[in-house]
């Protein structure tokens, strides 16, 4: 709290040191000549906002419960407001991957701006969708927000945030299952300028997003009627 708004910044910033040390030079990832401190914070700037967002609206309905049991209101706002704040945390660390690419000096390609809101549109839809889900269930079964940072920490392991596609060679299929590795692999390319876009990932990364948003809505929707009594 008293540091505020520098934690947008300090929580990628970190990490990006961490895994850059161990990563980038200990075991020495190979990531297509991008300087590995570009290379993760992509990823990272991508991966916070999605986990983030994710944990808020999970945890939306039990933090707002004496909200719920006062006032009839559409629920589904709960969980997707909640994610807002972290859209702003995504803008204001952008700024040290703008410094980041200045010093290395890489100039973003004009289709990388381009793409920036369909990803996040992708993004969007993935953790809203999950987070929609998950609320529903936390309302029910109260450990869902204990079993959540374990959730989230393995998903970091299975999504391209600090290795490339290709460290899974022949598995790579794997990716098409995983939203956000379309959204991380799309990113890296538009920015930095290096390789080529996958469009076939990026567009099953956003076909699934879909499919998970109107599955969690679906679920939230047809949970809503108890909420109030059980929260």
């Amino acid at each position: 709290t008293a540091i505020g708004v520098v934690w947008a910044i300090l929580q990628p910033l970190l990490m990006m040191i961490v895994l850059g040390v161990f990563f980038g030079r200990v075991i020495g990832i190979q990531t297509n000549d991008i300087p590995y401190p570009v290379f993760a914070f992509i990823g990272l700037l991508f991966w916070n906002y999605f986990s983030n967002s994710l944990a808020s609206a999970s945890n939306s309905l039990v933090v707002n419960q004496s909200i719920i049991q006062k006032i009839y209101f559409p629920r589904v706002i709960l969980p997707l407001a909640s994610t807002m704040v972290f859209l702003l945390d995504f803008i204001i660390a952008s700024s040290v991957l703008a410094g980041l690419m200045v010093y290395y000096r890489y100039m973003p390609l004009w289709y990388g701006f381009a793409l920036l809101i369909p990803c996040l549109l992708i993004t969007f839809l993935t953790f809203s969708g999950l987070g929609l889900g998950l609320a529903a269930l936390n309302v029910k079964y109260r450990d869902v927000r204990y079993a959540l940072p374990f959730f989230i920490q393995l998903l970091l392991f299975v999504t391209p945030v600090i290795y490339p596609l290709t460290l899974l060679g022949s598995h790579r299929w794997l990716w098409y299952l995983n939203p956000m590795s379309g959204v991380i692999d799309a990113m890296r390319v538009g920015l930095t300028g290096v390789g080529s876009i996958n469009w076939e990932l990026l567009g099953a990364s956003l076909g699934i997003s879909i499919v998970v948003f109107f599955l969690g809505l679906l679920y939230f929707n047809k949970t809503e009627h108890y909420f109030a009594d059980i929260v």
